[in-house]
């Protein structure tokens, strides 16, 4: 009898994982999706899209792994020791936009994601661009202030509420931007909210370590391209979708 229980059960939830919206693709888009105007900019299997920042080929410091993109710390560095393997998604600059990406982080590792991305040369990705924060928030070692925790605007607004999992875990960060207005969703959570190009944005940045960068002084770019940081250490990043609007 209870052979035939577990037998039943067994196929009742093989079932149930085959039904449509149970079971989770990964680096694929749902009918849903590709209806709402989705569209992949990583295709789990290599960087078709995707190249250094202020460079023409992918950093030789990113593998793909576990179906994701992932940067390791760069031959010849110590962790936290960037190895200049910034990338973007070439393929395309984007204004007003929704920006879906699942990552996850190894002890104490720090990462971003960036939008708006315009390359200065000779600097590096941050110089000029928006960052979401990637972190291990228990023990890396930019984690003292709040707006270097993940989910935050970096050194500019604090994730409110800390929606961050733990280190392992893979966490969803949405990005929002519509005519300036941007929030940040953190495992379906908003986290914060704010505006570009406005006296407030102008405040936030005088009081961050942007204040004497002229890619922020003189003005986020109205448009860019999609970017990830390397920060010299491994993180992985996977699912990474957008729609525009």
């Amino acid at each position: 009898m209870k052979k035939n229980i577990f037998i039943t059960i067994s196929i009742a939830f093989a079932i149930l994982i085959a039904l449509p919206g149970f079971s989770q693709t990964v680096n694929q888009l749902s009918k849903k999706e590709k209806k709402e105007g989705w569209a992949l900019l990583f295709n789990g299997k290599n960087f078709d899209g995707w190249r250094q920042c202020n460079g023409a080929a992918m950093p030789e410091n990113w593998v793909i792994e576990e179906d994701a993109m992932k940067v390791v710390i760069g031959e010849g560095k110590n962790p936290g020791q960037g190895a200049n393997g910034d990338i973007l998604f070439q393929d395309k600059k984007f204004k007003n936009f929704e920006l879906s990406i699942d990552w996850k982080a190894s002890k104490s590792a720090n990462s971003g994601i960036f939008f708006n991305v315009r390359e200065v040369p000779g600097k590096p990705i941050y110089y000029a661009s928006p960052e979401i924060q990637v972190l291990d928030n228990v023990d890396a070692t930019d984690n003292k202030i709040d707006s270097h925790l993940a989910g935050s605007l970096y050194d500019m607004l604090p994730a409110d509420p800390k929606t961050v999992k733990p280190v392992g875990s893979w966490n969803t960060i949405v990005i929002k931007v519509k005519d300036g207005q941007v929030t940040h969703t953190q495992n379906g959570v908003k986290v914060v909210s704010y505006s570009l190009w406005t006296p407030e944005w102008d405040a936030m940045v005088a009081k961050s370590k942007f204040k004497t960068f002229p890619g922020f002084t003189e003005g986020i770019s109205k448009e860019g391209f999609i970017g990830l940081q390397d920060h010299g250490y491994p993180v992985w990043f996977r699912n990474i979708k957008i729609r525009e609007l």
